[in-house]
């Protein structure tokens, strides 16, 4: 009996490298991550912005469903080279999709949105009731 501790190192680091991300290559430039979101509150409504570069306005979807605002999008593209004797063909997919919970303030009918320069912009306009009521002098009698 050996009171010798042995330490195999190769195989912890093998395993590493056949369960990594790379291992069939080319899945470590995988986009897995989800646009951040900006949200500003102003006086009579709130902006979303997104910044998404790269992405056609075609390609977004923004929807309304029981006060609960989705922003999606799915991009697809398809390279094929044929040359003498090979051919190389790529496929590339990416997509993501962001739920909001719209307060009750937000009149969800009258949300506008853009796309430009990269930057996805949403107008959320406050209901009426929701916008400030302006300085009142009440008289004393």
């Amino acid at each position: 009996m050996s009171l010798v501790k042995r330490n195999n190192l190769f195989f912890p680091s093998l395993m590493n490298d056949v369960m990594g991300p790379d291992w069939f290559g080319g899945t470590d430039k995988w986009n897995t991550s989800v646009p951040a979101v900006n949200i500003k509150d102003n006086q009579e409504n709130f902006e979303l912005e997104l910044a998404v570069p790269g992405v056609k306005k075609d390609d977004f979807t923004v929807e309304v469903d029981n006060d609960v605002l989705t922003i999606s999008s799915e991009m697809k593209s398809e390279n094929e080279e044929t040359k003498d004797n090979y051919t190389r063909k790529e496929f590339s997919y990416s997509s993501f999709r962001r739920a909001f919970t719209l307060p009750e303030t937000v009149d969800g009918s009258k949300i506008d949105a853009k796309y430009e320069d990269g930057i996805l912009r949403l107008t959320l306009p406050k209901k009426q009731e929701a916008l400030p009521k302006p300085k009142r002098l009440i008289s004393i009698g």
